[in-house]
């Protein structure tokens, strides 16, 4: 199964949460540190109430594992980076802004 790339970073093999793309699309824009999004399955919570939300959860091998809440829905995004906690956090506060 061959990904789509947008701007060779984002990496599309799923339907994406709405109103999440611009945001990953400014994320990436914003900090040339990432190498790569991938986002993972949606699937359906009863928590994800409100507007868009980002969290970072676990390191990975190469980057971190982040959960993204939006509209009843969440969805995994697999971020490959070089990039801090902290400085992916205020990276994607000010994406989501």
């Amino acid at each position: 199964m061959k990904l789509r790339a947008s701007q060779g970073k984002l990496k599309i093999e799923h339907s994406i949460i709405d109103g999440l793309r611009p945001a990953l699309e400014r994320l990436i824009a914003q900090n040339p540190e990432i190498r790569s999004i991938i986002p993972g399955v949606i699937r359906r919570v009863r928590d994800a109430k409100g507007g868009l939300k980002i969290r970072l959860t676990v390191p990975t091998q190469n980057g971190w594992k982040a959960i993204a809440l939006a509209s009843g829905a969440r969805q995994e995004l697999f971020i490959s980076t070089t990039m801090s906690k902290e400085a992916l956090d205020s990276a994607l506060t000010r994406a989501l802004l």
